[in-house]
């Protein structure tokens, strides 16, 4: 497929390929989920986000197949390359020739997107990224705070209720938002510089985030379902409540979230005969997995009781009764997304440039090393200084830039991308990797479901703010 098109690096097999697509997809969206589940009732949940996994699996197999059309576009330049060096003292062609060169040279110069179509591209995944640092910059200094902070109560100094206000008391004379906010500032002075410089994730750290995380989730599924096995079941979670939708649907489409990296995730895969199953099959999985951890999660808890981050819930002694389980759990996201916020903010800034770049051009040394990496740091610490509510984070996060980037993107990419395999090759073409979502009915669609869905989250948040 997309072989030609980035540095396939070593190959791994379709299964490593599914594992990794696994721990791609499921991340920091997860631990939002259960209090979104338990905000807008179980069933609306449950069919809304089956619904969100079968969208993000169509788009995704858009996203492979523009990927596959660009790949045979290279390979048939490389060709006729060739082809022109061992015909260099012939001058003869046939008429048929002459016309396939001629479509060819056509879709050659016409690039699949335009330059609104390229910057909205920029505008989506620039927008998502902020929203990413913004998650994660908040995640961190609230886990920290939560687990350090004391109330009073008997929870071996970790807070067993979310009834607690930011002008609480923490530490003597100071409140919860202070320790929080001193936290916020330690975490940018310690991981804010790396985005002036380049940084890449290893593989041996993936390694260790990876198994950290899926101990993580295996301990939390378990506990819940061993006290809700032993009648310690608090929650009562709502069939239906549609003012929780909105937050729902942008926690589901950033949990969903892996079109943005699809090229150098499948572009290493060494066989990709049947990598539409497999990707299919990975779905399946993850929606398993989100159900499984949602649905534990919202009958062992209140609902009122359900933290944003839900590792948060079991860093309490009537919980788990082994501290050094509490302070894992607790302090879990701070580990793992310590880890991923130099990357993300070397990713977004690499972007800022990319974007304001022109060809030939060199950045001069103050816009290169300190304007692009600051505009990348602040304003997403600005947020995270202003609110940690990271249930709407992720949810405004997902409901816009997730929006574009999981449908919009996806949907007129596959469209001009076949537009242009027609013209290059001829209508007669046959794309392998084609979706099997080949209508026209679907681009359509998901269009049309990514607008309606824009505008009612749009709506529903004036609405809201109206009634406030």
């Amino acid at each position: 497929m997309a072989g030609e098109i980035t540095e396939t690096g070593e190959l791994y097999s379709p299964y490593v390929g599914l594992v990794y697509m696994f721990n791609l997809i499921v991340g920091t969206g997860a631990l939002t989920m259960p209090k979104a589940f338990a905000t807008a009732g179980w069933l609306v949940s449950l069919v809304l986000l089956v619904f969100l996994g079968f969208m993000s699996f169509v788009t995704t197999t858009f996203v492979m197949e523009a990927m596959a059309a660009a790949n045979a576009q290279l390979r048939w330049k490389r060709m006729e390359n060739h082809q022109e060096e061992e015909d260099d003292d012939s001058s003869t062609a046939s008429d048929s020739d002459v016309l396939v060169q001629d479509s060819y040279e056509r879709a050659e110069k016409r690039p699949i997107l335009s330059v609104l179509g390229v910057n909205l591209f920029y505008f989506c995944i620039i927008i998502y990224l902020y929203g990413d640092l913004a998650i994660y910059a908040a995640a961190v200094p609230f886990s920290l705070m939560q687990v350090t902070c004391t109330a009073g109560n008997d929870s071996c100094g970790v807070e067993a209720d979310t009834r607690y206000n930011d002008t609480d008391l923490c530490w003597g004379p100071l409140r919860r938002v202070d320790a929080y906010r001193i936290y916020l500032a330690v975490f940018t002075l310690l991981l804010g510089p790396f985005t002036f410089f380049d940084v890449q994730k290893t593989k041996y750290l993936q390694i260790l985030t990876s198994l950290m995380r899926w101990i993580a989730f295996a301990i939390m599924i378990v506990l819940a379902l061993v006290r809700i096995g032993y009648g310690h079941a608090e929650g009562h979670p709502p069939l239906a409540d549609f003012s929780g939708v909105r937050n729902l649907f942008g926690v589901c489409v950033y949990s969903f979230m892996c079109q943005h990296s699809l090229p150098s995730l499948i572009t290493p895969v060494s066989s990709k005969r049947h990598l539409t199953r497999l990707v299919l099959l990975d779905y399946v999985l993850i929606l398993a997995f989100y159900g499984l951890l949602s649905f534990t999660a919202i009958f062992c808890f209140r609902g009122d009781s359900l933290m944003d981050m839900y590792t948060l819930n079991f860093a309490r002694c009537d919980v788990v009764g082994l501290a050094t389980v509490r302070f894992f759990l607790g302090l879990f996201p701070v580990f793992t997304i310590s880890t991923n916020f130099p990357i993300i903010a070397v990713t977004l800034r690499n972007n800022w440039k990319t974007l304001f770049h022109r060809e030939g051009g060199m950045y001069p040394w103050v816009v290169d090393r300190v304007v692009f990496p600051t505009i990348t740091l602040v304003p997403p610490v600005l947020v995270a200084f202003c609110t940690h509510d990271l249930e709407s984070l992720v949810g405004i996060t997902g409901a816009y830039a997730g929006t574009g980037i999981q449908y919009i993107i996806p949907a007129f990419l596959v469209y001009l991308c076949r537009k242009d395999t027609q013209l290059a090759f001829g209508y007669g073409t046959v794309n392998k990797h084609r979706s099997p979502f080949r209508h026209t009915f679907w681009v359509g669609f998901v269009l049309l479901w990514a607008f309606s869905c824009f505008f009612f989250v749009t709506a529903n948040i004036v609405l809201s703010e109206t009634k406030v």
